[in-house]
Parts: structure tokens; C-alpha cells; sequence
């Protein structure tokens, strides 16, 4: 309903309905009103007119099942088996809300470029691992794309044909050490990752959404986000996404990186379920016919 919008029709007037959309008219006692209804050239192909309706929810559950498949793999990396031994002799004190907040978003000017040393040793065992673990990740991906050549940003714009290999070398969390990293933090602890990261390391925060964030890695830390949305306040959550994108040079460069990147992931899925089930390949030759 926060989405919702309320049009008033007076006498001459119309109004156009995509196909597709749920609607509600409520009509004065005295009203004339006419409904045109025309056939779209998917529906045209239909023998009942409801098909295209259920083809849409069936096409929906298997999208999401897609994702699902991808995205719900267990933790196979060292480093996080490293990670989980090292929870294991620290007392689980899991905060929530603003006490999730308060620490990391007392850690100092989010544009400091030296990172202060004390910092993590004020987060506790457990946030204090996850940061460094995720800091030591960065560099080492960042080390290693150095040696092969120099780092492209995930906003930078590329053919289809280099798209599409894009996001299916990089369609699987097992094969991502980054968004396996992110999936396998609790959101509370992300939070303050990130947001030490924003105060202490913005350099490195950069270097992880902009060029390290895969389509696979955009949906993992979009669904953190949402997951932690669930946990704070709506004043909690303006303050963290303030620190969070105040970090960057361009942080709107960052939400399209951001959001670019999650589309591509739900691309792919959209093309995989049609391979699947459909024996479409968009990929193909015929993709102009």
C-alpha cells in the first residue's frame, strides 16, 4: 500500500493499465464507465486469457528458486572455517538495534584516510575477526588482480558478449571467496564491519563494492542490508546508510555499482530458468529473431 497510487477519473477521462497490474476501482453511486480490454502479442498467443498471469507468478517462483539454488551454499573456505573455530571460544553477545550502531559509528570522521590503530581493538573478538578477515581478503584479491593487470570498476561500461561471460564466471557463491565471506557474517556483525571500514578504511571499503563486488556478491550484501533493516530503527538505518555511502568520492557511483550489479545477478537467473525449463538460450544465435 506505501507503494500505491490513488487516480480521480472525472467525466472524459482515462486511464491505462499496464498488463499485469492489480488494481482496485471504487465507484461513486451513479457512474458509466466503459473498459476497453485489448490482447498484448504475448497474449494474443494464449488460449486463455489468464495464462499470461500464471506464466508471470510461475516464472517468479522459478527465478527465485534460481537464486536460491546459487546463493544457499554451504561455507566451504579455510579462512571462514578459521573464522567460525575462532567463535566458538567467544561468548555470543549478539546486539541488536542501535546498540548494534553505537561502537562502530563512534569510530571517527568518515573521511579520515589513516586508519586508527585502536579500532579494532575495540570491537569485539568476533566483529574484530570478521574485519580483519574481510580487510586481509580485499587486499589479497586486490594483490592478485595487480599481477594480472589493473582493476576495473564493476560500474565500467562493457559489451554484451563481455557481460555475459561476466556474470556467468561469477554466477556461484561457492566460487566467490567475497560474497561467501559477506553471506556467511551475521548482519548485525556485518554492520559493524562495514561500518568501521567506513570510519577507518574507506579506501579499502571502496576498493571491496566498487571492483571486487561481483552480481552474486551485490545480492548477498543487499540481502544483509535488508536483513539488517529488520534489526534497527528507521533512524538507525538513515544513520548507518549516511556513514556507510558518505564514505565515497561518488557515492552514487557506488549505488549504481550497487544496483547494476544486482540486476546482472537477476539476469542471469531470468536467463538460466529459460535454458532450463524452456530450452531458451538468449545467448544463442537467434537472440535478435
Amino acid at each position: 500500500m506505501k507503494s500505491s497510487q490513488t487516480v480521480m477519473l472525472h467525466a472524459g477521462d482515462a486511464l491505462f493499465i499496464p498488463e499485469g497490474w492489480f488494481h482496485q476501482v471504487d465507484s461513486d453511486d451513479l457512474t458509466i464507465a466503459v473498459n476497453f480490454w485489448w490482447q498484448s502479442h504475448l497474449m494474443s498467443s494464449m488460449s486463455e486469457h489468464m495464462d499470461a498471469y500464471y506464466l508471470r507468478r510461475i516464472l517468479r517462483r522459478l527465478m527465485d528458486k534460481e537464486m536460491n539454488e546459487v546463493l544457499h551454499v554451504p561455507c566451504s573456505l579455510a579462512d571462514m572455517d578459521d573464522m567460525k573455530s575462532h567463535e566458538r571460544d567467544v561468548p555470543n553477545n549478539r546486539d541488536k538495534g542501535v546498540r548494534c550502531l553505537g561502537q562502530a559509528l563512534d569510530g571517527g570522521d568518515v573521511r579520515e584516510k589513516e586508519p586508527r590503530e585502536e579500532t579494532s581493538h575495540e570491537l569485539e573478538p568476533r566483529t574484530a575477526q570478521a574485519l580483519h578477515g574481510l580487510i586481509a581478503l580485499v587486499h589479497d584479491q586486490v594483490s592478485v588482480s595487480d599481477q594480472i593487470g589493473p582493476l576495473q570498476s564493476s560500474s565500467t561500461n562493457c559489451s554484451a558478449d563481455e557481460e555475459g561471460m561476466k556474470i556467468t564466471s561469477l554466477h556461484s557463491l561457492e566460487n566467490d571467496r567475497v560474497a561467501t565471506f559477506i553471506w556467511n557474517l551475521e548482519p548485525c556483525i556485518l554492520q559493524k564491519v562495514l561500518l568501521t571500514m567506513a570510519n577507518n578504511f574507506p579506501r579499502t571499503l571502496e576498493a571491496l563494492i566498487l571492483h571486487l563486488l561481483s552480481p552474486v556478491g551485490a545480492e548477498v550484501l543487499t540481502q544483509k542490508f535488508d536483513q539488517m533493516d529488520k534489526e534497527n530503527t528507521e533512524e538507525d538505518q538513515k544513520r548507518f546508510y549516511e556513514v556507510f555511502y558518505s564514505s565515497f568520492d561518488d557515492q552514487f557511483a557506488v549505488m549504481d555499482a550497487i544496483l547494476n550489479s544486482k540486476e546482472s545477478f537477476a539476469r542471469q537467473a531470468f536467463k538460466s530458468v529459460l535454458d532450463k525449463y524452456l530450452g531458451v538460450n538468449l545467448n544463442g544465435p537467434n537472440l535478435g529473431s
